[in-house]
């Protein structure tokens, strides 16, 4: 069964025109200087953490419901991030251009590896509709990308149990999700995981954005077993487990939106020379740039020759239209 989200349709995203070349309205400054960093944290309120962290969301909010052309890139590169992160966790040794070479260096059908799954696991949360994240399917897929043995007992309980969070308030269902991944043994790399879908199926986003997955380790300690009862009463309680949840919410929302508004600038560049384009195939390329981390010169785009490919991508270098991320001479990749 797919969840529905109980959101009326008014807030639900719907695409906007935005004017070519107009700006990301900037995050107030009042804004940056209210959100806590981890030396600052232990001298506010919960009340002035939790005000930050709902006008950090509300700031992404906006963004998101944008739906600009290039969303898809800014949210692969947070997936990225968080994908990172998670290899770390888990005590391996692979960085983002390690993570990348592990999944587009693979051909299709292949094994991408332990390191390759996680980044897996985080596309699947960017690429899928939060409702649908939500299921046993995916929930299960996600559990093996990251490592975990499925068991169907523990699976059917995660997915009731998520099921509940996400039929009451958005809050306690952050909460509750972490909570929920820990009582099964999932660990907080799953707990963020689902907290962030979350996020986005209450407040009715058609993908979710990684926060949590790159702010895990300042998301405060493993939290102990509790009933529902008993998170409740912890969200209302001024501890540092709660304050740490709320101001690693709003540092990731501010960084979103941030890596976004430089996404959007690559972007505004690539669309405005995307017309001096000759190749038949250009504009495929540019918009799967727009929606993709990176691109390999290899790829098969609308019929494209490798040879035509890479001549494509050398000029959009050469415009400063798009970069090369990985500094190899072959097996080269592109993207914003």
């Amino acid at each position: 069964m797919i969840l529905q989200p109980h959101l009326s349709s008014r807030n639900h995203c719907t695409p906007t025109s935005r004017a070519a070349g107009a700006a990301i309205a900037p995050v107030p400054n009042w804004l940056r200087r209210a959100v806590p960093d981890a030396q600052s944290l232990a001298g506010q309120s919960l009340e002035d953490v939790a005000l930050a962290a709902g006008a950090a969301i509300g700031a992404l909010d906006a963004q998101v419901r944008r739906q600009d052309p290039w969303a898809g890139a800014s949210r692969q590169r947070l997936a990225l991030s968080a994908a990172a992160v998670t290899a770390r966790q888990a005590g391996r040794v692979e960085d983002e251009a390690a993570l990348r070479d592990a999944v587009l260096l693979t051909r299709p059908g292949d094994d991408v590896g332990p390191a390759g799954r996680m980044l897996l696991g985080w596309r699947r949360l960017v690429t899928r509709p939060p409702a649908e994240l939500l299921t046993r399917k995916h929930l299960g897929a996600v559990l093996e990308e990251f490592g975990h043995a499925i068991d169907d007992g523990a699976l059917d309980d995660l997915a009731d149990e998520l099921r509940k969070l996400g039929a009451g308030g958005m809050v306690e269902a952050m909460f509750g999700a972490f909570d929920a991944a820990e009582r099964q043994g999932f660990g907080r790399v799953v707990g963020a995981w689902l907290a962030d879908t979350l996020v986005a199926y209450h407040l009715g986003w058609p993908h979710a954005v990684p926060l949590l997955g790159a702010e895990v380790n300042a998301a405060g300690p493993a939290r102990p077993r509790r009933s529902e009862a008993a998170i409740a009463a912890s969200i209302n309680a001024e501890g540092p487990q709660t304050k740490n949840l709320l101001a690693a919410q709003a540092r990731a929302a501010l960084r979103a939106i941030d890596l976004d508004a430089e996404i959007e600038r690559r972007a505004q560049r690539l669309l405005a020379v995307a017309p001096k384009l000759r190749a038949k195939a250009s504009d495929a390329v540019v918009d799967k740039l727009l929606s993709n981390d990176a691109i390999v010169a290899s790829e098969k785009i609308a019929g494209m020759s490798d040879r035509g490919l890479r001549r494509l991508f050398d000029r959009l270098v050469d415009l400063g239209a798009v970069r090369e991320l990985s500094g190899r001479p072959t097996f080269r990749m592109y993207g914003l």
